[in-house]
Formats: C-alpha cells, sequence, structure tokens
C-alpha cells in the first residue's frame, strides 16, 4: 500500500529521503506538446532552495533539477515525467546523537510506532526536504495551466510569523519577491528580520502563516461532495511538512461573520457575472467562482531547536534533547514555494477532471 501519490489526472509521485542519494518525482498524465525544460524548472526551485540567506537553513544545495524522462526536444511527450534532485551537502553526522532517541515535535516517534524503524538521518522521508520534489512537480504544472489557460497565475506570501502580523492596508503585490520573507510590505520586512533573528539567539523557532492566491482561474472547476475544489486543496496543503491548519476565504473567521456579512453579493457585469466581495475564497459548492482562489496554512515553529526539550529514549528512558544539525528558524519561509506549487498542481488536475467530464476547461452554463 503506497501513499506517496496525489492528483487523479494529473498525478504526482514523489521518492527519496533527506539524507539519501538523491530525491524526486514522477509526473504522470501530463498532456504531451507543453513547453518544458529544466531551466524553466529550475527557477521554481530556486526560490525554495536552503542556504540562500541567513533567515533559512544553511544547508547548502543547489537544488538542480533534472528530467530524465517524459520530455522530447524540449516538449511533453505524453508519457511519465521523472525529475531527479541530488542531495550534495547532507551531514549525516549530526543526527548520530538521536538514532536511539525521540525528537520533540518531531515525527521519530511516529515512524517507529508505525514501521518498528526510522532512517533518523536529518528526518528521512519525514524531512522538508521532500517539498523540492513537489516544486518541481508544480512547475511542470504551471508550464500546463500556462499552456491550457493563458493568464492564469498562482502567488504565496507570508501573513503572519510568530508575533508579526501584515498590515493588510499597506499591501503590495510587487513587494513580495524583494525580501526574504515573501512580505507584501517591503517597509515592514527589516522588523521581521529583527525579530526571526531574535528567536534563533534565544536558541528558537517560530512559527508561521501562508497565503496562496490563484487568479485567472475559470469557474466550474471542482465537483460537489467529496471531489470539492477546497477539499482537494485542503488535502494538499495539510499534506506539506509541519502545516497544522488550513483556510479557504475568510476561514475560521467566518464563523463571526452574519448571514448579511459573509454573502458574496452577485451582478452581471459586461464579461459574465461579478461579486461584490470575495468571502467565500474563489469556491462555492466545491466549484470555483472565477474569482481568487484564496488558501491559507498555518505552519508550526520549526522543531529542530538548540533548547533542551524532555523526551524518551527507543528503550524508554527519560532524557533532554538538543537538536543539533541546520535548519529554518521559520520554516514557513521556504513553504511559500511549496504552497504555490501545490496549489498549481491541484488546480491543473482539477481542470482537467472538468475537461474530461464536460468537454470544456470552464463553465459549460451560460449566464446572461
Amino acid at each position: 500500500m503506497s501513499f506517496n501519490t496525489f492528483g487523479h489526472l494529473f498525478r504526482v509521485t514523489t521518492w527519496g529521503e533527506s539524507h539519501g542519494p538523491a530525491l524526486g518525482a514522477t509526473v504522470d498524465g501530463c498532456p504531451p506538446g507543453v513547453a518544458v525544460s529544466e531551466a524553466m524548472l529550475q527557477h521554481w526551485l530556486d526560490r525554495r532552495r536552503p542556504g540562500q540567506n541567513k533567515n533559512m537553513t544553511q544547508r547548502n544545495e543547489p537544488d538542480a533539477v533534472r528530467i530524465l524522462s517524459g520530455v522530447f526536444e524540449g516538449r511533453t511527450t505524453g508519457t511519465p515525467i521523472q525529475l531527479m534532485i541530488e542531495n550534495t551537502d547532507q551531514r549525516s553526522r549530526d543526527y548520530g546523537d538521536i538514532a536511539d532517541t525521540f525528537r520533540p515535535g518531531h515525527a521519530d516517534i511516529t515512524y517507529h510506532q508505525k514501521y518498528g524503524l526510522r532512517d533518523y538521518r536529518g528526518g528521512g522521508r519525514s524531512s522538508a526536504r521532500e517539498t523540492a520534489a513537489r516544486v518541481a512537480a508544480g512547475g511542470v504544472a504551471r508550464a500546463v495551466l500556462e499552456d491550457l489557460v493563458p493568464g492564469i497565475a498562482v502567488k504565496g506570501y507570508m501573513v503572519r510569523m510568530g508575533a508579526m502580523a501584515l498590515d493588510r492596508a499597506r499591501f503590495d503585490w510587487d513587494a513580495i519577491e524583494g525580501n526574504d520573507f515573501w512580505l507584501p510590505d517591503a517597509q515592514a520586512a527589516p522588523e521581521w528580520e529583527k525579530y526571526l533573528q531574535a528567536q534563533r539567539k534565544d536558541r528558537n523557532s517560530v512559527g508561521a502563516v501562508v497565503e496562496v492566491v490563484a487568479r485567472g482561474v475559470p469557474a466550474g472547476l471542482g465537483a460537489p461532495v467529496y471531489a470539492k475544489l477546497d477539499t482537494a486543496l485542503a488535502a494538499a496543503m495539510m499534506s506539506i511538512n509541519a502545516v497544522k491548519g488550513v483556510e479557504i476565504g475568510e476561514g475560521m473567521a467566518a464563523a463571526e461573520l452574519t448571514g448579511t456579512g459573509n454573502a458574496d453579493e452577485i451582478f452581471m457585469g459586461e464579461d459574465g457575472p461579478e461579486y461584490g466581495s470575495n468571502h467565500a475564497g474563489g469556491i462555492l459548492g466545491g466549484i470555483s467562482t472565477g474569482q481568487e482562489i484564496v488558501v491559507r496554512f498555518a505552519v508550526k515553529p520549526t522543531s529542530s531547536i538548540l533548547s533542551p526539550r524532555r523526551s524518551i529514549r527507543r528503550d524508554g528512558s527519560a532524557m533532554e534533547v538538543v537538536t543539533k544539525g541546520r535548519h529554518d528558524p521559520c520554516v514557513g519561509i521556504r513553504a511559500v514555494p511549496v504552497g504555490e506549487a501545490m496549489m498549481a498542481c491541484v488546480l491543473l488536475d482539477q481542470l482537467l477532471l472538468q475537461r474530461a467530464q464536460t468537454g470544456a476547461a470552464g463553465p459549460v452554463g451560460r449566464i446572461g
């Protein structure tokens, strides 16, 4: 029984461990004839790559992706695309002390309880290193989406890091790519950095909230009841390492609203229906409305910290754990490109499902 694959028609299987020779993804169901290259995918991987600045782990991996199959003369063939990323900067010796120890907050104990053994080097399969393969697969999905629905765009950014929260009155799309935090507020970035470095100096870490928005998504994606678009997105985001909560649109805040405050009023525009607001996050009844798709997910603080935490050994004896190695003080920073990749994969999968069921890549029913 394998649970390393997600998607229905656009299917992605990831493989590999944090300290193994390589990791990667097998992408199946990709339509033929789409322009894809290693350089194109590398652009997205470089946004997630570790060791780029002092606000992330100093593990220095180039994350160079290789396409082993499924692409010929620069275009997809319709056959499985095999993507491989070699690990080049592993320091397995950093983890020798925890071979028989369960780190608090990590999956060490549950992997042992389930399988009877575990790869303790960097967490093995449970490491966030696995997400590099998702980003590579997401690059393929982006290329296909742009080919099928020109103008579609997926963008992620940080809206919270511990006690630091985005002031939406100063939201600036153009600022997102210009700082280490994918923060839509260039003015606030230095304060966020000061706060994070204080946590690191205190041998601590901090959590985050990431928001991912998809623009240009056609209406009609998703299906009622068990195949809702928001269900697929929630499952995809929850599958990312360290994610503990997901919201669509208003999310939990919808519980504080009244019916009149929450219902997005509908108007007829020149090009079709228009909405007075987007509390629903672009999804009604599990089906996209044509508005922006808005998803947020909460990432817990990095569990690997230099402050001692009480735990037990495999034999049940008590001990204190100090986790050595190179780790992100806020794993949410590098989760932004991962969230974008998962959004792209889900949207492409749903687009192909819509096309298979109705013969159209967008709305079937005409309004007006």
